[in-house]
């Protein structure tokens, strides 16, 4: 019998009716009118003083409570159609609500109720109780000489039970999902597709109950199954109706509520069955459990402010410096509410101006880090719940941190219980396998170009910038989105319309997410980590490029390029490094050319990459010195910084997902903590010096912002170059990648500034150095040099970074 996991506890009893329910409805049925005039007193509705307090409570009662008397016996209804029978019960019919509830015939109302396993069933309605006829296969049914429709609620027993079970009936509903709704579906333009489709608790026709809806247009038909029913998705589910050409299914469920578990059960087009979570859960059981689970948010943000001026400030004019969180090995077992404490004081004292966290949509591998997603719209249980992670993103929010969240459109996994031909057919992959296949993941690629696959990803997007404030997206694998030839040789991809390489439908894809993104969610950023040379990448979509496209839309890139070149220099012996200069030299060539951050990502330190400090020449001093020397150059850098966790701290080991960071290196205790101690610090004080300083942040996307001063000492080892503010104020950076010190180290500067001060020095003591300083203030000589009109004498510490700015 397939459950969501072994031994989960079944809370509610096989009848599948929901179990905490009492009294009787008080509102008027599906039908129009109300209780028939010139019936029998009985049957009229009883008054409003007689009516229970909460309707919805399931009640165990003997068979005559509620009643003076025992219940009277309805005439049987007319039997079903062979056919309609035979599919009802298969769970194959398209429309349940045709053959099931409350329907007017010849000589009044018929009912009709299918309850697998139910000894009786007795209809209730105001003080009346009136036995149904069974009619096999757990149907019942009866007719009433009624000419209109009564609200009516059903008592239900078991063999084996002494009491009965009372609730109210799924199939006297109406559809709960509206026709714009439908309308906006079949178009593919829902941009709330989540408040639309997935399980919603909510109040309908009065009464309050749970909203399935799911789409399976290739479905012969879709059951509701869970925990509720003892997952038998072959007699005791609830089956769903079809809304048409949509192939959207849908059923209200009364009396469930937030808790429940459930899954979809589908009958396939070749009469196979599956039983899948919902593609739309917006919460889902801790893994490896994999339930969708209903559930609704009663959160109250507190980040308003925050919310209120995110967009004051485009991010290209804005200080932006990131630390990369895997949140599940930051600290391992923390809960989202415990991380919300930590980990925010932690970055508020580092300094850093975001942290971007590694995908948090439910996936079933840890090992995956996040990224082979099954829940899109669920961030993972194994810390705690939706509102939790909300509380997480509110709290860094109120500390002035902003949120960046890793989001996978690219590819997602192929468990038979998730996305993969979800309804029997190829429904989220494209059909072509040579499109349908990710060579290098194992995984299932998306089909951008069905309107409801897009749809499902664009509102994807929108769903986690509006429900959880998040105030940007880190799109991963872009490259492979746009690339059919992507990973895969000759004969194993077919070209576009045009015959050329480009995925047409991801470019389009990718261009709605960004625009919908941005208009709805102002102070949102889109970042992506795209590794090729794709033209236009940051550019408005709107804005046609030499490649013919128009741009992607997104606001920052990550420049992979940067981070290659610039670590096969960091990690060659220094006698080599003046053979590989260009390496630090060459980003500049084109670093306009899009709006970029400069990542060091969780990429840099796995695989045998080793950390970042380990990837240093040299001894255990050394190593550090150019570990600080090296986040001294990025952080001066023009671009966007982001940094992964441990890397503050030069943790010397590669990054375990399973054994979390080596916090112990911090421990007051360990011989190492002045190195280890000092690495932070100097992070701390570049962020602090970062954000006081406009050049090196407003004018990141100008050519005007950066000038060169030194390029060419390669022999020495030596760079150093000017950020300029929007007001011509300067920052001097000057990095000496030998370890020698250079007394006297002659630089051209402008001739305004009458002196010079040293606000950052890589080689401190404090940070761990040898503390080579230059005095205060520096000041220049009138003979020019490098082409500027005035000289500046620095000393520059071995391995050593020194940024200096006019008094």
């Amino acid at each position: 019998m397939p459950r969501s996991r072994p031994g989960t506890r079944v809370r509610r009893p096989s009848c599948c009716g929901p179990t905490r329910r009492t009294g009787r409805c008080t509102r008027r049925s599906t039908r129009p009118g109300t209780a028939p005039t010139g019936c029998p007193s009985p049957w009229r509705r009883s008054p409003a003083s007689q009516r229970r307090a909460d309707p919805m409570k399931a009640t165990a009662t003997t068979e005559t409570q509620g009643s003076s008397r025992a219940a009277d016996a309805a005439l049987p209804a007319a039997p079903l159609d062979a056919q309609d029978r035979q599919r009802l019960l298969s769970g194959t019919h398209h429309d349940p609500h045709a053959l099931l509830g409350a329907h007017p015939v010849p000589g009044g109302t018929a009912f009709r109720v299918l309850r697998p396993h139910a000894r009786t069933v007795t209809l209730v309605t105001g003080e009346r109780t009136v036995a149904l006829t069974a009619m096999g296969d757990g149907l019942f049914s009866g007719v009433l000489p009624l000419t209109a429709i009564p609200d009516y609620r059903l008592r239900v027993t078991y063999d084996g039970q002494t009491s009965a079970i009372e609730y109210e009936d799924p199939y006297r509903f109406l559809p709960a999902l509206g026709e714009l709704d439908l309308h906006l579906i079949g178009e593919g333009r829902h941009e709330e597709l989540w408040k639309a489709l997935g399980a919603h608790p909510m109040t309908h026709q009065g009464v309050s109950g749970t909203r399935f809806t799911v789409w399976a247009p290739n479905a012969r038909g879709v059951r509701v199954c869970g925990d509720f029913c003892h997952w038998d998705g072959t007699a005791s589910a609830y089956p769903m109706r079809s809304l048409g050409s949509t192939g959207v299914w849908e059923l209200f469920v009364p009396g469930m509520d937030e808790g429940t578990l459930y899954k979809f059960d589908i009958t396939r087009a070749d009469g196979t069955r599956a039983l899948r979570a919902d593609p739309m859960a917006r919460r889902a059981e801790v893994p490896p459990a994999t339930a969708s689970v209903v559930t609704r948010s009663t959160y109250a943000w507190g980040d308003e402010a925050w919310m209120a001026h995110r967009a004051d400030r485009p991010v290209c004019q804005a200080p932006f410096s990131v630390y990369e969180v895997h949140l599940a090995s930051w600290r391992p077992g923390l809960t989202y509410r415990q991380l919300a404490d930590e980990l925010t004081a932690y970055v508020t004292e580092a300094g850093f101006t975001h942290v971007e966290l590694m995908p948090v949509a439910e996936h079933p591998f840890s090992g995956s880090w996040g990224y082979q997603v099954t829940g899109f719209y669920a961030p993972t249980s194994r810390m705690g719940t939706p509102d939790d992670f909300r509380h997480l993103v509110d709290t860094l929010h109120q500390a002035g941190i902003g949120v960046i969240l890793d989001w996978v459109p690219a590819h997602f996994p192929k468990d038979d219980w998730a996305l993969a031909a979800f309804d029997g057919e190829h429904l989220y992959e494209p059909q072509d396998p040579r499109r349908a296949e990710h060579p290098d993941w194992g995984t299932l690629t998306f089909d951008y170009g069905r309107k409801e696959v897009r749809n499902f990803l664009v509102a994807n997007a929108s769903y986690w910038c509006e429900e959880f404030h998040v105030d940007g997206l880190r799109v991963d694998a872009v490259a492979s989105m746009l690339y059919l030839d992507y990973s895969r040789d000759e004969g194993q991809w077919a070209p576009n319309e045009s015959g050329g390489r480009e995925n047409l439908d991801a470019v389009t894809f990718l261009q709605e997410m960004n625009a919908t993104v941005y208009r709805r969610s102002p102070g949102v950023v889109t970042i992506a980590e795209e590794s090729t040379a794709w033209d236009g990448v940051t550019r408005a979509t709107h804005e046609n490029g030499r490649d013919g496209f128009g741009g992607l839309g997104f606001g920052l890139k990550w420049n992979m390029g940067w981070s290659h070149d610039s670590l096969e220099y960091i990690s060659r012996d220094p006698v080599y490094r003046e053979y590989h200069h260009n390496e630090m030299t060459f980003s500049m060539v084109y670093a306009y050319s899009e709006n970029y951050v400069l990542p060091l990502s969780h990429d840099e330190v796995v695989h045998g990459k080793q950390s970042l400090v380990s990837k240093m020449p040299g001894d255990w001093w050394q190593r550090r010195a150019n570990h600080r020397a090296y986040l001294g150059f990025m952080w001066a850098h023009p671009g966007k910084q982001l940094l992964f966790m441990g890397q503050e701290f030069a943790q010397g080991a590669e990054w375990s997902a399973e054994g979390g960071l080596d916090w112990g290196l911090l421990d007051p205790s360990y011989p190492a903590r002045p190195d280890h101690h000092g690495v932070l610090r100097l992070v701390r004080d570049l962020n602090h010096q970062y954000r006081a300083t406009p050049a090196l942040w407003e004018r990141d996307s100008e050519p005007a912002g950066f000038s060169w001063i030194v390029t060419d000492a390669a022999q020495d080892n030596v760079l150093a170059f000017l950020r300029h503010a929007a007001d011509g104020t300067p920052l001097l950076a000057v990095c000496n990648f030998a370890p020698v010190v250079r007394e006297d180290y002659p630089l051209g500067v402008p001739e305004e500034p009458h002196a010079w001060r040293e606000v950052l020095n890589t080689d401190a003591a404090r940070y761990g150095g040898g503390d080579v300083r230059n005095p205060d203030p520096l000041k220049p000589e009138p003979e020019g040099v490098h082409g500027r009109p005035a000289r500046l004498r620095v000393t520059l510490p071995p391995l050593a970074t020194v940024w200096l700015r006019p008094e």
